[in-house]
């Protein structure tokens, strides 16, 4: 059906149905359609492939079902997240956009002007995946992917066992984390050997067995690239070690979540494959990550890993339109700064770190679950969303959608202003 699309192997089977629904409809124009589908065409990197294929053939949605739970009546009840699109080659005198504040229940109908392919009522905008963002703001990236077999990896008591054999690796051991033990609080360690220089590391008969095992791995790997860094066993495949402190994002979160978990993260702990990590990143950036801006824009255009989110750097990240604000606001009348500034920012993002540290032993499982999550940091969360929409020039919002329609405008503008820029190379698969 898309032979003549690129990187159609993005795609889900039901787009078949669109593009054949197109074929049929340009022979008789008067034809409507519309399909209840999975919400992935609507969201990630499928919308990039699909929807300008449509849209160039003359596709107009005329209505839209924005996401809903659909349960199953097949053995097992499985729950299915869909979308209903009605579209057709004529425009519609009357565009409208059915919301749901619970997925589960029953949606509002909301008139729209124009909806576009992430079923929103703003222009018809199809995000690029990015090499680099669209704004000035550090670069974000994946964690450390040491391919070593778990011979580098440490429980807490495996570390204490591993040590009591080799008393000099104690110094090359740091904290470890992937997506688990960053959520749930949980201790893992890293034998770190890619600094040590060779006549310490000779010294340590037991970190040498586990050396030679990691370079036996590789190349035993049926992967060639792998097999060519059995030559530097010490070192990871791929190495994202900052020297300050850095964010953590959760790569996959559920989707009963208001916020996707970030934190800061000290230089001494090294951080796996299975997160985003943003070096150089301040307060500043930590609050409009985390704030209810940046998470509605992550949940309108991301991929899904099933029903949770997934975080990608290309299309959320790099694409997000930060809000246009210069470092010291202007004083107004009176002689009181600018709400919305960038210090405006930074403070409400500590009073959320605040917020956090007051439960010293919860998790950011726990703090982030919607119903357990504390009142002091619903409170601190809720002031840090009044500075970063102030920082935008906004008081308040609707609904999340006419957040998100507001912030593809913003996008609009800002790249209209870019050069023509590379986008990223798809691979085939869903990320």
């Amino acid at each position: 059906m898309f032979h003549d699309t690129k990187n159609a192997g993005l795609l889900d089977y039901v787009t078949c149905w669109y593009r054949k629904a197109i074929d049929y409809i340009t022979a008789h124009p008067a034809i409507r359609a519309a399909f209840v589908s999975t919400n992935s065409i609507t969201q990630g990197e499928q919308v990039g492939v699909l929807w300008p294929d449509l849209l160039r053939r003359g596709a107009h949605i005329h209505y839209a079902h924005r996401t809903f739970q659909w349960m199953s009546e097949a053995k097992g009840k499985a729950a299915v997240h869909c979308v209903i699109i009605g579209f057709g080659l004529q425009e519609a005198t009357h565009k409208t956009i059915f919301e749901y504040v619970n997925i589960k229940g029953e949606p509002h109908a909301v008139a729209a002007k124009n909806i576009n392919p992430y079923l929103v009522d703003a222009p018809n905008i199809m995000l690029n995946n990015r090499e680099r963002p669209i704004c000035n703001v550090p670069a974000i990236g994946i964690g450390n992917k040491p391919i070593d077999g778990g011979n580098y990896l440490f429980t807490p008591d495996e570390k204490a066992e591993f040590i009591a054999r080799e008393p000099k690796a104690a110094k090359w051991f740091r904290r470890w984390i992937g997506a688990d033990e960053f959520l749930n609080s949980y201790e893992r360690w890293c034998l770190w050997l890619g600094d040590c220089p060779p006549n310490e590391l000779r010294q340590m008969p037991e970190a040498m067995r586990r050396v030679e095992a990691v370079r036996q791995l590789r190349l035993k790997s049926k992967s060639i690239p792998t097999q060519k860094i059995a030559a530097t066993p010490t070192r990871f495949h791929v190495e994202n070690i900052p020297n300050s402190p850095y964010l953590v994002i959760l790569e996959v979160s559920s989707e009963r979540r208001l916020f996707v978990p970030i934190g800061f993260m000290q230089p001494d702990t090294l951080s796996s494959n299975l997160v985003k990590i943003v070096p150089n990143a301040t307060l500043y950036h930590f609050g409009a990550l985390t704030s209810t801006m940046h998470n509605a824009w992550m949940r309108t255009v991301c991929g899904r890993l099933k029903s949770d989110y997934r975080y990608s750097v290309g299309i959320v990240y790099n694409n997000f339109p930060w809000p246009e604000i210069p470092p010291n606001p202007p004083l107004a009348k009176g002689g009181s700064a600018q709400r919305g500034g960038i210090s405006a920012i930074e403070t409400a993002a500590q009073a959320v770190l605040n917020a956090r540290a007051q439960f010293p032993n919860a998790t950011l499982a726990d703090l982030y679950d919607p119903l357990a999550m504390p009142p002091e940091l619903v409170c601190a969360h809720q002031a840090l969303d009044r500075a970063v929409d102030a920082a935008y020039g906004k008081k308040s919002f609707a609904s999340e959608a006419e957040r998100v329609a507001f912030l593809f405008e913003r996008y609009q503008a800002i790249t209209s202003l870019l050069p023509a820029t590379s986008t990223k190379k798809s691979r085939n698969s869903r990320h």
